[in-house]
């Protein structure tokens, strides 16, 4: 399965609109934004877990990168409410499951060899960071040589530029956005090629964005599996 998979081309998914697609687990749902490979596949996508629903326990070989956007996501090791980010570098096992139910934003096998920093942010925590022009709160989950993990507050009815050295990819949180004549609202997912900035004007509610600032994939991501 390929969708999205060409890394040189703009992207913009309104991942609301999408039909939810059925996982082998029952009860787990997800909208697919990007994604190379069967079921097991170097992917990005939005995951819906029914209240009572679990997936099987296993290993991420390629790693996984979590963004909690409703209710509260669970394992083994605890309960993660929205708002939570964390990163399951490759090699690392878990049960997900979620009570209550839950969305979450997920990254597949898109980790680079050796990268094996284990992270939980709860909701709000994060290393506070500059802001740029009409930005209201910034504050960074994860950031190493390659790549830079952030959350950003942007104010009401105001012109934002994002410079894009390296590639971008972001997630629309709450509010609104206007990008070259396209309104981008929430569960709005992007990709930009390095040399593409993300260039918009927000509505009259700001927005709150997830953004990655990172090559759109690794020189050394690891390898899927044959």
């Amino acid at each position: 399965m390929r969708i999205n998979e060409d890394l040189t081309k703009p992207v913009i998914v309104h991942a609301a609109n999408l039909d939810w697609v059925p996982s082998p687990a029952a009860g787990v749902d997800r909208r697919m934004l990007y994604r190379v490979g069967r079921e097991v596949a170097r992917a990005t996508s939005i995951v819906r877990y029914a209240p009572g629903s679990a997936f099987p326990s296993h290993v991420h070989s390629g790693g996984e990168e979590i963004l909690v956007l409703e209710g509260t996501f669970q394992d083994e090791h605890g309960d993660y409410p929205a708002g939570c980010y964390f990163r399951n570098p490759p090699g690392t096992s878990h049960v997900p499951a979620s009570e209550e139910g839950c969305v979450i934003f997920v990254r597949l096998w898109q980790f680079r060899q050796g990268d094996s920093t284990q992270i939980v942010r709860r909701p709000g925590e994060g290393q506070a960071a500059a802001l740029r022009a009409s930005a209201h709160a910034a504050r960074v989950l994860f950031e190493d040589i390659t790549e830079r993990v952030s959350i950003e507050t942007w104010q009401p009815d105001s012109a934002i530029a994002v410079e894009n050295r390296r590639g971008l990819e972001f997630l629309v949180l709450s509010g609104s956005l206007l990008s070259q004549g396209e309104p981008l609202e929430p569960l709005c997912w992007g990709r930009l090629p390095a040399g593409s900035p993300l260039e918009a004007v927000t509505g009259p509610d700001g927005a709150e964005i997830w953004i990655k600032d990172a090559p759109l994939q690794h020189a050394d991501v690891l390898p899927m599996p044959a």
